[in-house]
């Protein structure tokens, strides 16, 4: 599995690097934290593949970062090679890089 710590996407995110963030929790936890990007819950993806480019880099995020490796196992095995789990998820973020986002 290839994961990304919470340092890292900082990095990207403040380089304005080109990628996707997916968010593969339910609407309500979206709802209560978040830090941006897309958000297509984990039993959803199937369904909205085709909402995502499989050569676009995608990092995958979820809550602590559980759901998300699931995530990316079936984007790969759906084609997408340059993916990424996000290690810890949001509440990583939220206790490594920004505290205002909200744990839960």
């Amino acid at each position: 599995m290839n994961d990304l710590n919470v340092f890292h996407l900082k990095q990207l995110k403040d380089a304005n690097e080109d990628f996707v963030l997916l968010d593969v929790r339910e609407p309500n936890e979206y709802r209560i934290a978040n830090i941006g990007g897309m958000l297509i819950p984990l039993g959803e993806l199937p369904k909205r593949l085709q909402e995502l480019d499989p050569n676009r880099k995608t990092i995958v995020l979820c809550h602590s970062g559980i759901r998300s490796q699931h995530a990316v196992a079936f984007l790969r095995y759906q084609g997408f090679t340059d993916v990424h789990n996000l290690s810890g998820g949001i509440d990583a973020w939220s206790t490594k890089i920004d505290p205002k986002v909200r744990r839960y």
